[in-house]
């Protein structure tokens, strides 16, 4: 499937129904292939989404000389990094692409090689997501940093060295540039204002198979005890909670019935309080979560992203389309990135009520503290949307995309739609075993 040529023509306004599956997260399978290169023996990763994200690690990987097979079960990686070396850094550049993993590279190979280089970094266009984090990071620990025009070289002369440091914000990138960098640093470091995302829980426990020792204390921070030598591990990814949510909210916005098979209620328990209030029910099993619209209407709701444990940036996005349904006023404060509402405009196209304020909206009793970047929505429902013609922005703003088209009256086409296998396995696939009415150009 391609990254920008592929469209699909959507008919819509019929409920979703039927079962679907959700393998391991894209946030935490991409970083656990990256963490492979820590080993001195192969590793073993099950449960991996088959989306355009991890092939473009497994080619990073594989340029870096790590050996990666797939094993008998559909998701099993296996990674050996026995040969691990240089690569050109004009093919990383080229699997790069528009991925921002190669920055996760940087701790492992100085390591292992003395020496990284990362490209220009590419990624969603939902803000700036500056690097300045991860470099910052790095210096501490010894990486000498050398900005190049076509990317950024490091190299340790020295080796690389436990370090103090506090993050300016709980980043999930920046916390697993530490992790990974700290584990065969010499000596301790001590990570403060750390991101505790599930995702960064799961990374920790592989890194602790792998033989790390690394310490969660209370108000996020991190103790991490550098070790000589670490193994290969044997792990299953968590789930992805972010396509769970993705798929309830398209339950939710199309008055349909979806159980997502392999979603579990810990991670979720923030993003099913907000389903709830806006009006949707859910059901609770061993294997999954059932999701669906019980009828009557839709509440409007005020919601502030955060960092986890707070209401997710990547749920926000699928959720507005179903906020549209809602009878009232709905607010969003986004706090985590500066550029995340772009997406509305083709949902006003389609007939919506959404205005951006760019600077934020004031507001009392604030959960999240207000940001300089902040930017709110506010819905006014309810509106019928309409079908249109629209263009995928990114990969959360394509999938409400998607969404949207299917809860429409009429026809729509939605191009761009690549863009969203980088985080959707199969979800041409999952559209018709929901039975949506679409005809796919890829």
């Amino acid at each position: 499937m391609g990254l920008t040529s592929d469209q699909i023509i959507i008919n819509g306004g019929l409920p979703l129904r039927g079962r679907i599956e959700v393998r391991g997260a894209k946030n935490l399978a991409t970083k656990a292939m990256v963490a492979a290169l820590l080993g001195q023996t192969p590793s073993l990763l099950r449960n991996v989404p088959n989306i355009s994200d991890v092939r473009v690690v497994a080619g990073l990987l594989s340029l870096h000389g790590v050996q990666i097979t797939k094993g008998d079960t559909p998701g099993d990686y296996v990674l050996d990094p026995s040969n691990v070396e240089s690569a050109h850094m004009a093919d990383i550049d080229a699997h790069a692409g528009s991925s921002r993993i190669p920055i996760l590279f940087c701790g492992p190979l100085l390591h292992r090689l003395g020496e990284a280089f990362i490209p220009d970094l590419g990624g969603c266009r939902i803000g700036d997501r500056p690097i300045d984090f991860h470099l910052d990071a790095l210096r501490k620990f010894g990486a000498v940093v050398e900005k190049l025009p076509s990317g950024i070289r490091m190299t340790a002369p020295d080796g690389l060295r436990g370090a103090n440091i506090e993050l300016p914000y709980p980043s999930v990138g920046a916390t697993e540039q530490v992790l990974l960098t700290s584990v065969l640093a010499e000596g301790t470091t001590e990570l403060k204002n750390a991101a505790i995302e599930p995702e960064i829980m799961d990374l920790i426990a592989i890194l602790q198979k792998m033989g790390a020792i690394i310490n969660v204390e209370p108000n996020r921070v991190i103790f991490i005890e550098g070790v000589k030598e670490l193994v290969g591990y044997k792990h299953s990814a968590i789930f992805d909670r972010n396509e769970a949510a993705s798929w309830a909210a398209a339950a939710l916005a199309t008055e349909g019935d979806i159980f997502v098979g392999g979603a579990r209620q810990e991670e979720m328990m923030t993003f099913l309080n907000i389903f709830r209030k806006v009006g949707g029910a859910f059901e609770i099993e061993d294997d999954g979560i059932r999701f669906y619209h019980p009828g009557g209407t839709l509440k409007p709701v005020v919601i502030e992203t955060d960092v986890h444990p707070g209401f997710m940036t990547d749920w926000q996005q699928p959720l507005v389309v179903a906020l549209t349904k809602a009878e009232g006023t709905s607010i969003i404060h986004e706090t985590v990135y500066e550029n995340r509402f772009g997406f509305t405009d083709a949902l006003n196209k389609m007939g919506a009520d959404i205005t951006v304020y760019k600077e934020g909206l004031e507001g009392y009793q604030r959960r999240v503290a207000r940001r300089d970047f902040e930017q709110a929505a506010v819905i006014t429902g309810p509106t019928k949307l309409r079908g249109a013609d629209v263009e995928v922005p990114d990969l959360r703003g394509g999938f409400s995309h998607l969404i949207a088209a299917l809860t429409a009256e009429g026809q729509s086409t939605v191009s761009n739609v690549g863009i969203i296998s980088r985080g959707y396995e199969d979800f041409i696939g999952k559209l018709r075993a929901l039975g949506a009415h679409f005809i796919f150009e890829g």
